[in-house]
């Protein structure tokens, strides 16, 4: 069974720093593509950051040059880690794995900046 376990979130003053984690069990990371997602109240899910198979990364505008997501195929571990958090950052960030048509999600872990 697929599990991917998202860790790391929390409240953190804005221009702080956070790091989150995404933790795959049931697949082996480092052949899928890997991405970061977020969804704020009343908004869609967005991409934030996408890791590919090949390790070529691509970053929405919003968060570029603050956040960096990064891969672990030892532990098999996605991450992404975000600094000079703004307030506007608050949100419910998923991982998400994907590889042709399939693709699974976590449960999501939740990050608050206050302003």
């Amino acid at each position: 069974q697929v599990q991917l376990a998202e860790s790391g979130g929390g409240l953190v003053q804005a221009g702080g720093s956070l790091r989150l984690s995404c933790a795959a069990s049931g697949i082996i990371f480092s052949i899928y593509d890997v991405g970061w997602y977020r969804q704020a109240p009343g908004k869609q899910r967005e991409l934030v950051a996408v890791i590919a198979r090949g390790g070529r990364t691509k970053t929405a505008d919003s968060v570029k040059g603050r956040f960096t997501i990064s891969r672990d195929n030892a532990k098999n571990t996605v991450s992404l880690s975000m600094n000079s958090l703004k307030a506007e950052d608050t949100a419910v960030y998923y991982c998400n794995a994907a590889r042709f048509n399939w693709a699974a999600w976590g449960q999501g872990t939740q990050v608050t900046v206050s302003s």
